[in-house]
């Protein structure tokens, strides 16, 4: 058993204790209770696994099916666990511990019934016992990831149901940004379709998500009154999904892998244990809520941008209370916002004496999340330190870029008139990198050399190295390419999607494991391309000293080639200048970390295979995208790596005769954003390591 420092339940109790209003945070509207299926509940892996089980041996119907069925029961598991969760917790209120001995079994008598309650609310509602409904760490990473979704749309197209394979296609999509493959089928289902607009639904979206969305879209039109009604309604429904996922946490939790002793100490520290992870748990749901997969960062928080919005859609209709409210709002999650603060000023001068400003406070709803938020924090702290957790809150109100139109002044308000009376206008700054930045760590590997560092290369973040890959590894990587590629991979199938000068062709690890188990190409050469893009992830990994796991966000080998008869006088570039995971705004030397950015991406890398060609340089430039700090001429076995964001605007100049290949891969720190195709990926490698070693006998065909 490992060492823990032990500490009292007590410590805990003022979080279990907490009055109800701070507890459930604002008052909400219940959702309707979809009407159950006849019988029990039927468990949702198992249906699951029905399902691909029927894919697999051509039972398309069936495999439909089951697959639908699966997700209807997988959301109708979290209805009955949220709702039970929180009728117990209104029936069966926990009392504080008195004085004096036996004083804490009034507690612990409490806390028995709620969890007595919870258990018969679910049997009751589940129709059976809820140990029926546990489902294995994969399958629940498979709903999370919507994995059923990609079945469901390969089904429907076999089914020859095109509308729904779009809609299951594009719920899938949503979730995963990375699979450039899923968008490019798309794209072809909507054509075949014939319904080029056909309005795409994500199945799976959060309510206030979509409300935020639809209240973004009539603030864009000027429409402030339904901008309003479509804010609030979202807020609404954050505050209830905020209790739902709290609600959620109620549960198990993962625990790491020790024994507690037998005594009184460690039952106290074992129930300390696991109030402090739920806890954390539902602390966290800041991050999930504020989640639109594929689209907004973790920490692109939704609050922030909504309170913004109201205030000056709320001062567009002449409400300046109310949008003294939200700016003040605002300013309990970035207190220090100076256009936020300069426009409170002007709301409260606004007044014209009618009210006092000073009696005008932040808006409620926040109040009480914000002052929830902090208590938890300074709790979760305390605990950790105690129970000897190890525990870094990250900061959930990170800005990137603000609100869509934060460059100007909402539509019709006249800007001399604003500048005037001091509503502010400015663009906000792109933070600094959240992260230690470090760099100088091992290359892992004997013959890697390095080359150049950030300094040497006029940059932050950046390294050149040689030799990753050997002479005999690029050509063996170079004659595998020309088996794999297809023109316009990666691309949404555009033959020339930078410039009409080049040909682009792409293909990724999956489908290079693939033609190599078909025999298109050697699988000795199709390993190789994963294999090497293992070794450049934990040499990126391992020099730039990151204190967390790198995961692949995309990986993708590519090759452009000079198309004969259109290099006079070229003065474009094989690729513009822009960064990894933000809009590069030359003009205002700004990047904003925002949509349609792959805000998620932390690190790049470029591998390059050969240097027969001419062109294709690799340049680094100052934000102006104008300015170059460095050139780097590609040649075999050679790799730049740099961190995505605004610090590295990069870019290639054209390539004017022959073909350039490299193998681009773009790293994440969150692995909630790990590349799906990778994942597969590594299935199938394990099969066939297994395989070789003779201790199986699966087809991995049948994981391509």
């Amino acid at each position: 058993m490992r060492e823990r420092i032990w500490a009292p339940l007590p410590l805990l109790l003022p979080w279990l204790l907490l009055p109800p209003p701070l507890w459930c945070g604002p008052p909400d509207s219940q959702h309707p209770e979809r009407e159950p299926e006849p019988g029990p509940l039927q468990p949702f892996d198992l249906l699951y696994a029905s399902g691909v089980a029927a894919y697999y041996s051509g039972d398309y119907e069936l495999a439909v099916r089951d697959l639908e069925a699966a997700l209807r029961s997988h959301r109708r598991l979290r209805e009955i666990r949220a709702r039970c969760a929180r009728h117990c917790a209104a029936r069966r209120p926990l009392a504080p511990p008195g004085a004096g001995p036996g004083a804490e079994l009034p507690f612990f008598r409490a806390l028995l019934e709620r969890a007595r309650c919870y258990r018969s609310c679910q049997s009751q509602r589940l129709g059976g016992p809820a140990s029926r409904h546990r489902a294995s760490e994969d399958v629940r990473s498979d709903f999370q990831r919507r994995v059923p979704y990609n079945y469901l749309q390969r089904a429907y197209i076999k089914l020859n149901q095109m509308e729904k394979a779009v809609a299951a296609a594009h719920t899938f999509f949503m979730a995963n940004p990375e699979h450039m493959e899923m968008q490019q089928n798309i794209e072809n289902y909507r054509t075949m379709t014939g319904v080029e607009d056909l309005q795409l639904v994500d199945q799976e979206a959060k309510p206030h998500l979509e409300s935020y969305s639809a209240g973004v879209k009539h603030y864009e039109a000027d429409d402030f009154e339904l901008a309003i009604k479509y804010f609030e309604q979202a807020l609404r429904e954050y505050f209830n999904e905020d209790m739902e996922c709290r609600a959620l946490c109620e549960g198990p939790q993962r625990f790491e892998e020790y024994e507690y002793l037998g005594y009184k100490a460690g039952l106290y520290e074992a129930i300390a244990d696991h109030c402090l992870q739920v806890l954390v748990c539902q602390h966290e749901c800041v991050r999930e809520l504020a989640t639109r997969p594929g689209r907004l960062s973790p920490i692109e928080n939704f609050l922030p941008l909504h309170y913004d919005y109201l205030q000056f859609a709320y001062y567009r209709v002449g409400e300046y209370v109310k949008a003294l409210e939200c700016a003040k709002a605002y300013l309990l999650l970035h207190p220090d916002d100076e256009d936020v603060l300069d426009n409170v000023d002007y709301y409260e001068g606004l007044l014209d004496g009618s009210t006092d400003p000073a009696s005008i406070e932040a808006r409620e709803d926040l109040a009480m999340f914000v002052k929830r938020h902090k208590l938890e924090s300074e709790l979760i702290k305390s605990a950790a330190e105690g129970l000897g957790f190890s525990y870094t809150e990250p900061n959930y109100w990170i800005r990137y870029g603000g609100r869509q139109d934060e460059n100007r002044v909402p539509s019709g308000v006249n800007v001399e008139a604003a500048e005037v009376h001091g509503l502010s206008m400015g663009k906000k700054s792109l933070p600094k990198i959240d992260r230690d930045l470090r760099e100088g760590g091992p290359l892992l590997y004997e013959n890697v050399t390095f080359v150049y560092n950030s300094e040497q290369l006029n940059g932050t973040q950046r390294v050149l190295l040689d030799n990753v890959l050997s002479e005999e590894q690029c050509r063996e990587l170079h004659s595998v390419a020309s088996g794999i590629m297809l023109v316009g991979d990666g691309y949404r199938g555009k033959t020339s999607p930078h410039t009409p000068n080049e040909k682009f062709e792409g293909a990724t690890v999956l489908k290079a494991l693939k033609f190599g188990y078909e025999g298109r190409v050697p699988l000795k050469s199709a390993r190789l391309f994963y294999d090497i893009s293992e070794k450049a992830r934990k040499i990126v990994e391992s020099y730039f000293m990151l204190n967390s796991t790198l995961y692949f966000s995309y990986t993708h080998m590519v090759c452009r080639t000079a198309l004969s008869g259109q290099q006079d006088r070229r003065n474009d570039l094989s690729h513009p200048i822009h960064a990894d995971n933000c809009l590069l705004d030359p003009e205002a030397n700004e990047c904003w970390k925002e949509p349609p950015a792959y805000t998620f991406r932390d690190y790049s890398a470029l591998l390059y295979m050969n240097d027969d060609f001419e062109g294709g340089e690799f340049i680094f430039t100052e934000m102006d995208a104008k300015t170059v700090t460095a050139s780097i001429k590609p040649k075999c076995g050679r790799m730049i790596s740099f961190s995505s964001g605004g610090e590295n605007p990069h870019g290639v100049k054209a390539v004017t005769k022959g073909q350039r290949c490299a193998v681009a891969l773009w790293f994440t720190l969150d692995p909630l954003y790990r590349e799906l195709e990778r994942i597969q990926a590594d299935e199938v490698i394990a099969i066939l390591d297994q395989e070789r070693q003779g201790r199986h006998n699966i087809n991995p065909k049948d994981e391509l």
